[in-house]
């Protein structure tokens, strides 16, 4: 144990109570040694396209559901400013790399991905897959025409391929969508894959609001890749994708729709990238590691893990065993980085998975007196309030105590001008039941003729479900000749409701 001590020793990675969803350590394992690189923020899985295939026949065999993303420098722009979109990047089971220039940004950084894994020549080897292994395939979005046509060319190539279903929705905007018509015709069909084409952000959404609902063991938005298996738009020559210049053949078949869209994504990426390179691997002095002081407190439900002056790719693959028995340990983490004087693209990337699989198994993660060198990699990629920071172990588990009761309660109820207050984080995980406990008081506050204020100052992030109880909580007062209305919205809720159009429908920032 050379770069950090952890206390409470536990099994090795993988072995983690099961839960659902189940984490990518789970899937990855013996596919992804080396730690996931963040890109922007976005922290992509080290796989080639054959390990991304495996990892994926994996996922379907658990019978849990999962979504995978297949992300590209447009999805790492729209991230940057829309908040809903990063946090299901940075939730997602599998993120793998769509596009060159993200192969090339990676080896900038120190720590190369193997190369591009294109979603349009994914699709077709998921397909293959399905043949092989008779998966059930089902298709949503695109237009009607391309997805008929898509099923009808799937079906003549490959007549035992087991199509299950497909549908092309109405289009309308995401909280107008039927979404029960369209969990009702998937749920019938009982895929193994789903492919969903509704566009970037949309289809993410789309699937971070329903996945786990639908229990389909691996869903994966796929943009244009329905009309390519139609044979309605052409793919580049394999020198183009190879060189990176499908972008190019793309942009000179659209240029109308696409010269904006290209353009902006490189002006935006390239800058980001450059700015990200300069801070965490050029700029830096390389420190020389140092002997590690272990923390020695041992607890029931958390354990504290003090980190080395390096977190790096090279120190977390030096020091697997010790993360895997932090990685396994079931309880919350406390992350001392106090002394962390480098931390490069794969430290941030490691960081986001250990986060990523606690939260999954319903424990925390607070980061300890985090370092400046810390605190900046986590501002210029947008992700500090990802994450939970303590100035002592004290107050890393008086935070812990109050997140479980916020997760607890989510609703309060009291006589103040705002009867009702929302507290946490409002997501498709609990959505439901945030609708339950407010339905009620909604309904006598509007009995009294009383206007209803439900105050969001304690809530830190709301995502698209979310959206839509607020929409429904609005509706439901004035059906009972009431109103309602939002207040205190953090900057993070406010720019959701921003993006969705819905900030001067819903909220009161008067009251």
């Amino acid at each position: 144990m050379t770069a950090i001590q952890q206390v409470n020793g536990a099994p090795a990675l993988g072995a983690a109570k099961a839960v659902a969803p189940v984490a990518p350590a789970n899937t990855l394992a013996g596919l992804a040694q080396i730690p996931p690189i963040a890109l922007l923020g976005v922290p992509f899985d080290h796989l080639t396209m054959a390990d991304a295939v495996k990892c994926i026949e994996r996922m379907v065999e658990t019978r849990q559901p999962h979504y995978v993303v297949t992300a590209n420098a447009n999805f790492l722009v729209q991230a940057r400013r829309d908040v809903e979109l990063r946090r299901i990047l940075l939730e997602a089971h599998l993120v793998l790399c769509d596009g060159t220039p993200l192969v090339w940004a990676s080896r900038l950084l120190g720590n190369p991905l193997p190369e591009r894994v294109a979603g349009s020549d994914l699709a077709p080897l998921l397909v293959q897959l399905a043949l092989k292994k008779n998966y059930r395939l089902f298709l949503l979005g695109a237009s009607p025409e391309a997805n008929a046509q898509a099923v009808a060319r799937l079906k003549e190539l490959h007549p035992t391929l087991n199509v299950v279903g497909n549908y092309s929705p109405p289009f309308k905007s995401l909280l107008e969508m039927d979404h029960a018509e369209i969990q009702q015709r998937i749920g019938e069909a009982r895929p193994d894959l789903l492919f969903v084409s509704f566009g970037c952000p949309k289809q993410e959404k789309w699937i971070a609001m329903n996945y786990h609902g639908l229990g389909v063991p691996v869903t994966i938005g796929v943009g244009a890749t329905i009309d390519f298996l139609a044979g309605r738009v052409k793919r580049a020559p394999r020198w183009m994708q190879r060189a990176g210049m499908e972008w190019l053949f793309r942009l000179l078949q659209e240029p109308r729709r696409l010269f904006q869209r290209y353009f902006g994504d490189v002006w935006h990426f390239a800058g980001a990238t450059l700015a990200q390179c300069w801070e965490m691997q050029w700029r830096p002095r390389r420190t020389r590691p140092t002997s590690p002081s272990s923390l020695p407190v041992r607890e029931k439900r958390w354990q504290r893990v003090q980190v080395s002056e390096r977190l790096d790719a090279d120190s977390i693959t030096r020091d697997e065993a010790v993360w895997a028995q932090a990685l396994a340990h079931d309880g919350h983490s406390l992350l001392d980085l106090a002394g962390v004087r480098f931390i490069d693209s794969s430290g941030v990337g490691f960081l986001i998975r250990l986060q990523k699989q606690l939260r999954r198994t319903g424990h925390h993660l607070i980061l300890v007196a985090p370092s400046d060198r810390v605190l900046r990699a986590l501002r210029l990629m947008r992700l500090e309030e990802l994450f939970e920071t303590a100035t002592d172990a004290l107050e890393a588990r008086a935070l812990i105590a109050r997140r479980d009761r916020e997760q607890s309660t989510l609703v309060v109820v009291n006589g103040a001008s705002r009867p009702l207050a929302w507290q946490g984080e409002i997501t498709a995980d609990n959505a439901e039941r945030v609708w339950r406990l407010t339905e009620e008081p909604i309904n006598r506050y509007c009995a009294q003729r009383r206007k209803v204020f439900i105050d969001l100052s304690d809530v830190r992030f709301v995502d698209s479900t979310g959206l839509g109880i607020m929409v429904r909580a609005k509706q439901f007062a004035e059906r009972w000749g009431g109103s309602l209305r939002f207040a205190g919205a953090q900057p993070d809720v406010r720019s959701v409701l921003r993006l969705s159009r819905l900030e001067s429908g819903l909220l009161d920032d008067a009251a």
